[in-house]
């Protein structure tokens, strides 16, 4: 993501602690950004105009706002109702793929703002929810905001109905309130202080009503049409790997008609395909991921090694180590000139070409086993990346340990020290993709990670062996990056007319693991390209 012009600095928020940032009082700014309200549907005419009826009465300027329903190929074709906001168009879906996910893809390549809101087709929200949800997006541009909802059976409502309880400020009287169903994340986030304590915020991030800036929306490049139930939580745990700090705001309220899907007569149906989706898309999900003899989509732990001028003995000794090690749920990348092999160039016994052509044939066929000329900025969408010299791979339990004491302490960052100046890195995906999002020109990208998840330097030796009481090794500091001392978060506000990881579904769950991540070997691999 380019970084602001025009603005002050991102703020460097921790982890997901978004304090710094302070949002203006509703009804006491001047909004400039246009948004727009992507709503996916499939049928239901009657809640579809109840949801336009709803968003015909926001406070969010309708001069700055678009609505843009995606008819995933209705029987018969949805409609535009009379009650509606003035700004809105039907797109239907195109061939090749069909579910939420397909259809938000569809909306967010026909829309305009720079804010995408994205909003269920039965959701009667409150006047001020767009203007809740968008005043943070007015502060910086890699937040995620996340609105309230409660459910409720559908009373016969008519969209006038709708409409004049909202622009009163009461859409919840349309509605028996002992009949009104609380949402099992509005606890969770009570629970973690607004998702400020969270290690997984992500996790809450469902979909019925989301919003976030066009740039964050383009770094992880839409929804995965493959994913027909759970792509909300698939998109939001990408994001959390581009560095997105998450907001829900109680103000943004609203009233979902009908009870969840999980709770009818499929719920446990719909559960298992959800969870067959993000085993394979969420590797944060270790409660998903029991059964060791499979491969995943995407790996826990990509490992990065340099292969230039190295022969093969030496490049298949460090790709064994890793793939016998006992963590298992790993990718190998194996970066260097691949280019000598193109073509129908020979490979001359003796020359780095024909080593490397040797590992290739050794290799090619192994799914675990990648190749490429340089590494990506970060190992997206896999939540960890180890880099080591060639000639120092990782011992068996050494990923294993190591990836458990930056999940335990939040770390961002660890870097292994060993004799004769080698170093290795563990890093927390997340923390590089918001450093590298927040670092200054030239800055090193390290510091920025110090600021926001913590760094912490070790020895390898420390996570080879269990300790004489059988507990886990932790890595023992040389240097402490993790005080916020060195963290001066920016608080930016907004007055009168100025315009300014991963377990179960919720953090606490016995199940439930946080995300992580972090940068290269020596200093110099620091710094911001």
């Amino acid at each position: 993501m380019a970084h602001l012009t025009g603005v002050e600095p991102r703020p460097r928020i921790r982890h997901n602690d978004y304090s710094p940032l302070t949002p203006p009082p509703l009804g006491g700014w001047s909004p400039t950004l246009g948004a727009s309200v992507v709503i996916p549907a499939h049928g239901g005419q009657h809640r579809l105009d109840l949801t336009l009826a709803a968003l015909a009465a926001q406070t969010y300027p309708a001069r700055l706002t678009e609505v843009i329903v995606v008819d995933d190929r209705s029987d018969p074709p949805l409609r535009l109702p009379d009650l509606r906001p003035e700004n809105t168009r039907i797109v239907p879906v195109p061939d090749g793929g069909w579910g939420a996910g397909h259809a938000m893809n569809t909306g967010i390549a026909a829309a305009e703002g720079e804010i995408v809101q994205r909003l269920d087709a039965d959701m009667v929200i409150s006047r001020e929810h767009l203007e809740a949800l968008f005043r943070w997006h007015h502060l910086t541009d890699y937040l995620v905001t996340i609105g309230g909802k409660r459910f409720a059976e559908e009373p016969a409502l008519t969209p006038g109905q709708v409409n004049d309880a909202v622009r009163h400020g009461s859409p919840e009287d349309l509605f028996d309130p002992s009949a009104l169903v609380s949402s099992s994340t509005e606890e969770t986030i009570r629970r973690l202080d607004g998702l400020r304590a969270s290690k997984n915020p992500y996790q809450v991030c469902t979909g019925p009503t989301v919003s976030l800036r066009r740039t964050l929306l383009d770094e992880v490049r839409g929804f995965d049409p493959e994913v027909v139930r759970g792509q909300d939580t698939e998109f939001a745990y990408r994001l959390a790997q581009a560095g997105a700090v998450f907001v829900p705001d109680p103000e943004a309220r609203a009233v979902h008609l009908g009870l969840p899907a999980q709770r009818g007569e499929h719920g446990r149906a719909i559960v298992r395909l959800v969870e067959a989706h993000l085993a394979h898309r969420v590797p944060l999900r270790r409660d998903l991921r029991k059964e060791p003899g499979r491969r995943w989509r995407v790996p826990y732990v990509e490992v990065v090694f340099d292969v230039t001028g190295a022969d093969e003995p030496r490049i298949a000794a460090a790709v064994d180590a890793v793939l016998r090690g006992t963590l298992t749920d790993v990718a190998v990348t194996l970066t260097g000139p691949w280019t000598l092999l193109d073509g129908d160039r020979r490979w001359a016994p003796g020359t780095e070409a024909f080593d490397l052509a040797l590992v290739r044939a050794a290799f090619g066929h192994d799914a675990r086993v990648r190749f490429a000329e340089s590494a990506a900025p970060t190992a997206a969408p896999v939540p960890f990346r180890y880099t080591a010299p060639i000639d120092a791979p990782p011992s068996a339990a050494l990923l294993e340990r190591a990836v458990k004491a930056m999940l335990e302490e939040r770390l961002g960052l660890l870097v292994l020290e060993a004799p004769g100046g080698r170093t290795a890195t563990l890093e927390r995906t997340e923390a590089v993709a918001r450093a590298r999002l927040l670092a200054a020109p030239g800055e090193a990208i390290a510091d920025v990670v110090a600021q926001t998840h913590g760094v912490r330097h070790a020895t390898p030796n420390q996570f080879d062996k269990v300790s004489t009481t059988g507990r886990e090794p932790a890595a023992q500091s040389t240097q402490s990056a993790q005080s916020t001392q060195s963290a001066q978060p920016v608080r930016t506000t907004q007055t009168g007319s100025g315009t300014p990881g991963g377990g179960g579904a919720a953090d606490g769950n016995a199940k439930a693991r946080p995300e992580e991540q972090a940068p290269r070997a020596r200093r110099g691999l620091f710094r911001r390209s």
